[in-house]
């Protein structure tokens, strides 16, 4: 092993490197907002700001003026400032304008969670009337169908919603195209059985 005078040398000593373990969430623009607040609160918790998603405010009592009191108020407040802008900034601008009025991390993300849940339980009733309206054509490859039901599937479990594998199954078989109306009697028939 050469040396260059400055001593020995060590080959195998770690290398340090910073890695960033979190990824800003793209800004949400009114939809997927489920996605999006998964994402968003994962983010906060990474930066040890989620809790003020469901701490209360602390306040000074009356008359309360003790050093370590007013400094635990002031360092909740940053953080909530902190909190309450990483969620803002994570906001389309059209729809910053709109929140941007809420005073603590804890209103804004309650007045999200209310007006895009709503939203998302209208996206559920969407997600079952495409799957009940789905129809396989002839004209069509079977397979790029049934994958295409599939997400619709897969998007209803994303949901929350279940449904029974036989169910699915059965449901499926239904949907498949006239021209494979013989499978389609045969699978029926195979099933009962």
């Amino acid at each position: 092993m050469a040396s260059n005078g400055a001593g020995p040398t060590n080959s195998a000593a770690p290398v340090t490197t910073s890695v960033n373990h979190t990824e800003k969430p793209d800004k949400f623009n009114g939809l997927d907002f489920k996605r999006w607040q998964h994402k968003m609160l994962f983010y906060l918790t990474t930066l040890n700001l989620a809790r003020f998603f469901t701490k209360e405010v602390p306040t000074l009592k009356e008359g309360e003026q003790n050093a370590e009191s007013v400094s635990a108020v002031e360092a909740w407040n940053h953080s909530d400032f902190l909190c309450r802008n990483y969620v803002l900034n994570g906001l389309a601008d059209a729809l910053y304008n709109v929140f941007c009025e809420k005073k603590t991390a804890k209103e804004l993300w309650e007045s999200l969670d209310r007006k895009y849940k709503i939203e998302d339980a209208g996206a559920k009733k969407f997600l079952v009337g495409r799957f009940l309206d789905f129809k396989m054509l002839d004209s069509k490859h079977v397979i790029s169908q049934v994958q295409e039901l599939q997400l619709i599937l897969h998007d209803i479990h994303a949901e929350g919603m279940t449904l029974s594998e036989s169910f699915q199954v059965a449901a499926i078989i239904e949907k498949l195209p006239p021209a494979w109306k013989d499978f389609k009697y045969y699978l029926k028939h195979k099933q009962n059985r």
